[in-house]
């Protein structure tokens, strides 16, 4: 029967299970952070590039505290080749002691530099001239090729997250180890340079430039940027006046870079308001480069991005793709207060710096483009996504210990960002709106310019909230997985909950059953749309609704789908809430595509039947919202599929594929209409495709 459709897909589920991850297993560990011994107070860096034969020239006069007496001093540095090294108890440099001895461990990335006696104790200044290479690894200061006519050339880029300052500087290339930045450029007169922070002072001799930047505030190594290259840009003020945002973009590229600035412009004032705290640079430049590894990066003052997630073609870039846009720049200008104004004390808390800008990210792009709909996105994008990895066996928890610096990229996952983001914004569901801007204003204040562990952001929740909020949210970011929620009626406004871990393709057995979550259960009902909470501590609870007095009344739990769990509706809930879609009552997109969402992933999991995923779905004909389609049509496909290799089931998934499908398709039309919503914009291929594909005469005729 249609049963045996779950089972292969099971299998097939199962056998990409199989290729297990051992990304977490501490390699190296004998690893040690930098001694404290002597530390930075200000970087003083002079970088010039030739830009032709793809090599540095830096020096850098770093001020230091000497903490304790010691004769030797590590930093870490990457392909720098040091050519000297002084230390001095003043700025000029006299009497200034040279180095005994440098000596570089490439493996370990560190540069130990001996003296002859002990540095002093207090205020020094430690002196590296080196050299460099623009490599072609897209990490460090690192060559992007672009073409002006018929000739190539290349640009001098930055991109040091997570430890690649050290392929710049020699540098205490950690995020605790904060300091200031006096960044100096020495380039073609020709040539567009850029870093952190506006140019202070300009000399011009003969073909080069030299460009003096302001100072930085103190920050993480990993923030620091510079560009050296061909640029064109545009520049719109914040309403106040007070923040120069600029987009750069390639040569005669302007047009494609206002629509990010139009976001940018309205981004930074709202979480200026929604974070208490005015942005503390001059200037935020975006710019996007030809060469660049991920999506996007955000260097406190000079973000970068790879072009297809800033540019925006005004005249044939689709609705998806100024979505992408707007949520990429709405992420990054978010970490200019989540991560560098306050930063991660070590890799390990990562998950917390990108799983906050992956869900707030949402919030900005909802409040600058409300027509988008675009929460409905975040659940298909992030919390769907995370869901389906997360029920694997092989999932892992979002914190994890990272120990070598060589693990830091393998945590750059969609764990980190999508479940991180995911249960953030259960957090904000459960506590509510206000009370998480004051504890986060709280957060930001009190740790600003400094650096954090998790447990100092959930100490804030629970000062604001008087909430159990570490006991609550360790057991979503510790341990892997997360539950089903089994809810049936016991009366009128009184219903049993069960949890029990959700696996993809199986009943959770064993040890794999052993997991237990404080679990937000909230919930909204058909006599109230207010969302009642109550917190699931053990295996099985009673959630009363005391607005619910009659038979027969609907229960949606999980409103806005907010808390990260799965549900699973006894037959006669199911039945209520279908009554519920079938005469429009259930008014939020979220809730419509998270009921069908849930019954498709319990199917698979053998927790529910086909049967009754088929027979909810009679109710969703008169759904008008893209994200939901787009769910169902991609849902429905692995069933018929499978069916289709039997000449009557295809058929029959033919039907009902087509039947499904026929009236929102005749209400979005063939042709676009003028001043027609994005979201019909986008519907119309989706589904006309999809009526198509289930041989519908009125397509393929």
């Amino acid at each position: 029967g249609q049963d045996g459709v779950w089972e292969a897909l099971s299998l097939a589920s199962k056998a990409t299970a199989n290729k297990k991850r051992s990304i977490f297993l501490s390699r190296m560990a004998d690893f040690q952070r930098l001694p404290h011994t002597v530390l930075p107070v200000v970087y003083d860096l002079h970088i010039t590039p030739d830009l032709k034969e793809l090599t540095f020239q830096g020096f850098v006069k770093i001020t230091v505290d000497v903490k304790e007496e010691t004769k030797i001093v590590k930093v870490n540095a990457a392909e720098l080749a040091i050519q000297k090294v002084i230390f001095s108890t003043n700025e000029n440099d006299e009497g200034a002691v040279s180095a005994a001895s440098i000596e570089l461990n490439e493996k370990d990335e560190v540069a130990t530099v001996t003296f002859d006696t002990n540095l002093p104790l207090g205020k020094g200044f430690l002196s590296y001239t080196y050299t460099g290479i623009l490599n072609d690894q897209m990490k460090g200061f690192y060559r992007s090729k672009y073409v002006v006519g018929e000739e190539e050339r290349w640009a001098g880029v930055t991109q040091f997250e997570a430890t690649d300052a050290r392929r710049a500087l020699p540098s205490w290339d950690e995020p605790a180890i904060k300091a200031q930045f006096d960044v100096t450029l020495t380039v073609p007169k020709d040539r567009v340079a850029l870093s952190n922070m506006p140019v202070i002072k300009e000399e011009v001799n003969g073909e080069v430039k030299t460009l003096k930047f302001d100072r930085t505030p103190i920050m993480s190594t990993y923030l620091l940027a510079f560009v050296v290259g061909e640029f064109d840009y545009i520049e719109q003020y914040t309403a106040d006046g007070r923040i120069a945002v600029r987009v750069y973009t390639p040569l005669g590229k302007t047009d494609q870079g206002r629509f990010a600035l139009d976001v940018a412009v309205r981004t930074l004032p709202y979480y200026e308001q929604w974070f208490g705290i005015e942005y503390p640079l001059p200037k935020a430049d975006l710019i996007a480069i030809a060469d660049f590894s991920a999506g996007a990066m955000e260097n406190w003052g000079l973000i970068t991005y790879r072009e297809t997630a800033l540019l925006v073609d005004p005249n044939s870039s689709s609705t998806s793709t100024k979505q992408w846009v707007a949520l990429v720049v709405g992420h990054e200008l978010a970490h200019q207060w989540f991560g560098n104004l306050v930063t991660m004390e070590w890799w390990t808390h990562l998950w917390l710096n990108e799983g906050f800008a992956s869900w707030i990210e949402y919030l900005c792009v909802d409040y600058c483009f409300p027509e988008w709909n675009i929460w409905t996105q975040f659940i298909t994008q992030d919390a769907n996504n995370a869901l389906s990895l997360d029920a694997m066996k092989s999932s892992h928890p979002i914190e994890v210990e990272v120990k070598h610096p060589s693990e830091i990229d393998e945590i750059f996952d969609s764990i980190t960002y999508s479940k991180g983001s995911t249960v953030i914004r259960m957090l904000a569901g459960f506590l509510g709106e206000d009370v998480f801007k004051k504890a986060l204003n709280l957060y930001l204040n009190r740790h600003k310019f400094s650096n954090t562990f998790t447990e100092d952001l959930w100490a804030a929740f629970e000062e604001t909230s008087g909430k159990p909020v570490r006991e609550l949210m360790d057991t979503w970011t510790k341990q892997m997985g997360f539950p089903v929620i089994s809810v049936d009626e016991i009366e009128p406004g009184k219903y049993a909950i069960e949890q029990s871990r959700f696996l993809a393709n199986e009943v959770a057995s064993g040890a794999d059953a052993d997991f237990l979550w404080l679990v937000p259960v909230g919930a909204i009902s058909e006599a109230d749309s207010t969302e009642h909470f109550t917190v699931l501590k053990e295996r099985k609870g009673v959630f009363e609704i005391p607005s619910v007095t009659q038979e027969g009344q609907w229960v949606k739990i999980n409103p806005n789908q907010t808390g990260y769990y799965r549900v699973n509706y006894s037959a006669r809930l199911l039945q209520q809430l279908k009554r519920g879609l079938t005469s429009n009552a259930i008014k939020n997109a979220t809730d419509r595509l998270e009921l069908q969402n849930d019954l498709f992933a319990l199917a698979r999991a053998s927790i529910a039947s086909t049967t009754s995923v088929l027979d909810f779905l009679s109710a969703y004909p008169d759904e008008t919202d893209y994200t939901v389609w787009s769910d169902i049509a991609a849902n429905l496909s692995s069933v018929t599929h499978l069916l289709s290799f039997n000449p009557e089931n295809k058929g029959i998934a033919n039907k009902f594929g087509a039947d499904l499908f026929r009236k929102v398709v005749a209400s979005v039309g063939w042709e676009a209409t003028p001043g027609e919503s994005a979201q019909t914009s986008l519907l119309r291929p989706l589904v006309i495709r999809q009526l198509g594909k289930f041989g519908d005469a009125t397509i393929i005729a």
